[in-house]
């Protein structure tokens, strides 16, 4: 099959949704298949192909509500004059779904969407843009959510669109099943008998990192380190991680418990390696739609400790891999950690030695089962087949 995909930003860019859409096109690839990216024109992008993925760049910015510029023309011109069997848009509210969906009657392939959350749903400014989500929706082959039960699903139930169908994320095993030999602790001169604790999220002032070192500071643990590894685009909670990570080693709580805090960036294999080699992770996060990162601790014997927030209730459900912390839930649809209870929910899981091994034998034969890439991937390839001959 010729297939397009569609995605605000794609490799080399990092982040939730880049990493979905790449690990989908890779394997589609190597299952034999013409897959196409098009996406944001990014200067660090050294060619056309990456890994076997063609690579269509278009200079554009913004979503339908903020307003969108540069090639949206031509953008639009490509969709409309290609000869792809399969477009899949991922993720709403961003340009390379938001300009196709006026002109969905005008792209002669079939078409697949994947909402992804619908993070804007409850927020005033996309009143307007919702109250034409249903009828786009019902204009696509199939609608593809990564929840039984989460806001895009259920606004889709709601509005009976009927083409739906659930395929959740997940992790590669050939990425996580290799026990890494990049020794992280060594890296960073962590001891040997630190409790490791790890979170992996860009700082994008949302993924909890304020509250998550709260926790860790205040936390009656000792001889433990916290890893937070995130990207950072400049603005977002950069700059208070960064204070944090400097301050922190000063403070005498930690000092007297032999704590360290250590904010970085690392490169794929690394990341991998410290998931492997984590003791839990701590994900106290605002806003998700169904979070990799949780798959990956799966795919890694990582248990962990996460907010109520996109399906990571469904995840756990799915896997007994870890727990949920106190959760409030504010009218945006955000979730907030209540940090001075998640903190008691902190000390105990660090406590509970034989309960966290429980999970990780449990997330891992799940994610086994379950939520490998490469079944993942299959089921994408089963689905554009029985659209396309439809």
């Amino acid at each position: 099959m010729k297939i397009l995909h569609t995605v605000e930003f794609y490799s080399p860019s990092v982040g939730g949704m880049q990493e979905v859409v790449k690990q989908l096109s890779e394997r589609l690839v190597t299952l034999g298949h013409d897959v196409t990216v098009a996406t944001t024109k990014v200067k660090d992008r050294t060619g056309p192909v990456i890994n076997g993925v063609k690579i269509k760049e278009f200079a554009i910015s913004g979503n339908a509500v903020r307003g969108m510029k540069g090639e949206t023309d031509q953008y639009r011109q490509y969709l409309v004059n290609s000869d792809y069997d399969v477009v899949t848009n991922f993720a709403a509210q961003q340009w390379a779904t938001d300009l196709a969906l006026p002109i969905l009657g005008q792209i002669k392939s079939k078409k697949i969407f994947v909402p992804t959350g619908f993070s804007g749903l409850y927020w005033p400014a996309y009143k307007g843009y919702f109250s034409q989500m249903a009828g786009w929706m019902s204009q696509y082959d199939a609608n593809v959510f990564l929840s039984a039960d989460y806001r895009d699903i259920n606004f889709a139930e709601q509005h009976g669109v009927r083409e739906r169908v659930l395929i959740p994320n997940g992790a590669g095993a050939d990425e996580f099943s290799p026990r890494s030999e990049i020794d992280i602790r060594a890296q960073f001169g962590i001891p040997a008998d630190h409790f490791l604790i790890l979170h992996v999220g860009s700082h994008t002032g949302v993924k909890g990192h304020v509250e998550a070192i709260k926790m860790f500071k205040k936390a009656n643990i000792k001889n433990a380190t916290f890893l937070i590894v995130g990207n950072s685009f400049g603005g977002g909670c950069s700059r208070s991680c960064k204070l944090q990570h400097f301050f922190t080693k000063f403070s005498s709580q930690v000092q007297t418990n032999g704590k360290r805090l250590i904010v970085t960036t690392l490169n794929r294999p690394e990341t991998v390696a410290a998931y492997q080699q984590a003791d839990m992770f701590l994900f106290p996060s605002n806003i998700e739609c169904s979070p990799l990162v949780l798959f990956e601790c799966l795919a890694s014997r990582t248990p962990f400790l996460t907010t109520d927030v996109g399906n990571a209730a469904e995840i756990l459900a799915w896997s007994n891999a870890g727990q949920l912390l106190p959760t409030t839930k504010t009218p945006d649809g955000s979730s907030h950690a209540d940090v001075q209870a998640s903190i008691k929910t902190l000390e105990e899981f660090y406590e509970d030695k034989k309960g966290r091994q429980q999970m990780a034998a449990s997330g891992h034969e799940a994610w086994r089962e379950r939520f490998t890439w490469e079944g993942i991937a299959g089921q994408y390839e089963q689905l554009y087949q029985s659209v396309v001959w439809k």
